[in-house]
């Protein structure tokens, strides 16, 4: 089975820049996305033999999550826990029948770290979300979830230590979501892989010199670790500030 999960930065950007041409070669079983920026009705989709399912942003061009599946869901969630009022549209459960998919597009703690509260708020929120919905049956994560968790996770950790992606903070909450019984599938098979990255910002030529960050994960529960079959990271495919992730399990 392979799943896949890109931040687009807007699907409709995306879109003239071939996305559909990398949906249609990479063939995905579930294909996620984050930061589609739209509202329903702004886009058409023709994505023959997938059940799609959009969690739009109140605000508009802002966030949003999407995921298209070949396996119709046994069922979808948007929002976390009992909560389906999610006015950021960050968060997609689909349901399957020998686990759970999520898709979340984590909070940015914002430049100035404004944001940094309300970030650590939803942390604790999602961990305890996924933990309930461990104890039914294992649970895959993906997304962009804003965080370079170690320092070989981005290109310079020195100058960025503080800044938002690499706080403290933010990274002592993948730590714990981590110890809580989830694994980080890339680094499982790949754990000391330096200049693997899966966003660069736009200035200064960085993601041609691939000065980058991985932010962008499939984190497994810890009981579909003899499933791994690989994990991988399409830095080549364009379209985003961001490249697709893989999961294949088999």
């Amino acid at each position: 089975m392979k799943l896949v999960s890109w931040n687009v930065n807007g699907i409709r950007a995306c879109v003239k820049k071939g996305f559909l041409d990398y949906f249609n070669e990479v063939n995905a079983d579930i294909f996620c996305i984050q930061e589609s920026k739209l509202q329903a009705g702004q886009i058409n989709l023709e994505l023959e033999g997938y059940h799609q399912f959009w969690n739009y942003a109140e605000k508009k061009g802002y966030s949003g999550t999407a995921l298209f599946s070949k396996i119709k869901p046994l069922s979808v969630h948007y929002g976390v826990g009992e909560e389906m009022d999610e006015p950021e549209g960050r968060i997609i459960t689909a349901e399957y029948d020998d686990f759970y998919v999520i898709t979340i597009y984590t909070p940015n703690s914002q430049r100035d770290l404004a944001r940094l509260p309300f970030r650590l708020e939803w942390e604790d929120k999602i961990l305890q979300y996924v933990l309930t919905l461990d104890k039914v049956k294992p649970v895959i994560i993906c997304g962009d979830l804003n965080v370079a968790h170690q320092e070989i996770d981005l290109k310079n950790p020195k100058p960025n230590k503080g800044n938002s992606g690499f706080t403290e903070e933010e990274r002592g909450k993948m730590t714990s979501l981590l110890e809580a019984g989830f694994l980080d599938s890339y680094r499982e098979l790949y754990p000391t892989k330096e200049g693997a990255y899966t966003w660069w910002s736009y200035v200064n030529k960085a993601r041609e010199r691939n000065i980058g960050w991985r932010i962008d994960y499939f984190l497994l529960s810890s009981q579909l670790k003899d499933r791994l079959q690989d994990a991988q990271i399409h830095c080549d495919t364009h379209g985003s500030d961001h490249c697709p992730v893989v999961l294949e399990l088999c």
